[in-house]
């Protein structure tokens, strides 16, 4: 035991005397040597999206700092100074990690990364030449964040004529409904408007608002009163006389009109609604044949053919009231404009007396009231109420008796 002791000894002692004084030393030298090493760290202050993160560092430069500390720097990213640059003491970065916007143009989509910090930068980033007018959603003031939408719709100048008002106007719609629902332009149900409400708009679109509606309008109007003419055996043959005066009645006519814009376009009847009848006017047309005065001249052969009973065949043609020439009035004074149906013909009175009641065959009794310059000796000229009959009767060979 007292062996072992005396050998172990000199090992303490060489512990103590030499290995603990060099580890000491060593140990020293680390600490002098970390101590060095830290205090020869350059000092950066990194701007992070605008929060500021203070390091140490012995990286040689900006890229060399941000792969120590483990800081994935994207293409998009805005480093400032750049990456390539050399780190010195008390130096200070920015880095303004790059967001993804997307963003739609004028119908036109696409995605950008960028490191604006809000909307009126990107749009300068953009080269967006934009003016007041323009639509961007959000506004320019809105922060930019991570997958933004972003929509930009350039203005153009549409006409708007409205409620007799015309004006130019700035607009970012696409169709004449939104353009109308922006500009709070509401539309009746009659209205119309030009272009139709589904069109697109563009610079050159002119957009009219025609406002319709439909009124009732009540005219009130006369009625003519008509003329009935009767036969009287107690007046002369050409005579007349008014048995009763007509008066003329009076109607309400309702209408139903349509205004475009306050212009009158259409007007429809509805009903008619009687307010008082018209009376006819009566007229008695005599029909006791006159006397006839034989002149002395006459021989014995004319006055035998006047003579009542006597049959003629004579060629007759037909006339009317308003022939070229004619007054309407016969040459006995018959007045045919108001008696158009009345039986008269024109004769030669050296043939057949004025006055004389006769009948003609196709055409009936009459009276010879009327003479005509071309109805000389055997013709003679029926009178008939309209051209189209007298072009229907045209000229014929027809058998006349006298009846007195």
């Amino acid at each position: 035991m007292e062996a072992n002791r005396l050998r172990i000894l000199p090992v303490n002692g060489f512990w103590k005397k030499v290995v603990l004084p060099v580890i000491s030393l060593i140990l020293f030298i680390s600490v002098i040597a970390y101590a060095v090493h830290e205090t020869t760290k350059a000092t950066v202050t990194v701007s992070i999206d605008g929060e500021d993160v203070t390091v140490q560092t012995h990286a040689s430069t900006v890229a060399d700092l941000m792969r120590e500390q483990e800081w994935n720097v994207h293409d998009y990213d805005h480093v400032e100074p750049g990456l390539d640059t050399d780190i010195t003491g008390n130096m200070n970065i920015t880095w303004d990690t790059a967001k993804q916007v997307f963003v739609t143009a004028n119908g036109h989509e696409r995605s950008v990364w960028t490191t604006a910090e809000n909307v009126k930068q990107l749009i300068h980033e953009l080269d967006i030449d934009y003016k007041k007018q323009d639509l961007i959603k959000p506004g320019l003031d809105e922060d930019i964040s991570d997958e933004m939408n972003l929509t930009y719709e350039s203005a153009f100048r549409v006409e708007l004529t409205s409620d007799g008002e015309q004006q130019e106007l700035w607009t970012t719609s696409t169709t004449v409904a939104d353009f109308l629902e922006r500009e709070n332009v509401s539309l009746g149900e009659l209205d119309r408007v030009e272009p139709a409400l589904e069109e697109r708009i563009d610079e050159e679109t002119d957009i009219q608002v025609i406002r319709v509606e439909k009124v009732t309008d009540v005219v009130e109007e006369t009625v003519a009163f008509g003329t009935v003419t009767r036969k009287d055996d107690d007046l002369a043959n050409g005579n007349e006389k008014v048995v009763q005066e007509g008066t003329e009645g009076r109607v309400n006519k309702h209408y139903e009109v349509v205004l475009e814009n306050g212009k009158e376009v259409s007007r429809e009847l509805l009903r008619t609604e009687t307010i008082k009848e018209s009376t006819d006017k009566i007229v008695a047309v005599g029909t006791r044949p006159a006397a006839t005065n034989v002149s002395r001249s006459q021989s014995p052969t004319q006055s035998s053919e006047a003579q009542s009973g006597r049959t003629l065949t004579v060629t007759a043609t037909a006339y009317t009231a308003q022939c070229s020439g004619c007054s309407g009035i016969t040459a006995t004074g018959i007045n045919l404009n108001n008696n158009r149906n009345m039986k008269v013909i024109a004769v030669d009175p050296s043939v057949i007396p004025l006055g004389s009641r006769v009948h003609v065959e196709g055409y009936g009794t009459a009276i010879a009231g009327d003479t005509g310059g071309a109805i000389r000796g055997q013709k003679i000229d029926v009178h008939v109420p309209t051209k189209a009959e007298a072009k229907r009767w045209g000229r014929k060979q027809v058998k006349i008796t006298i009846l007195n």
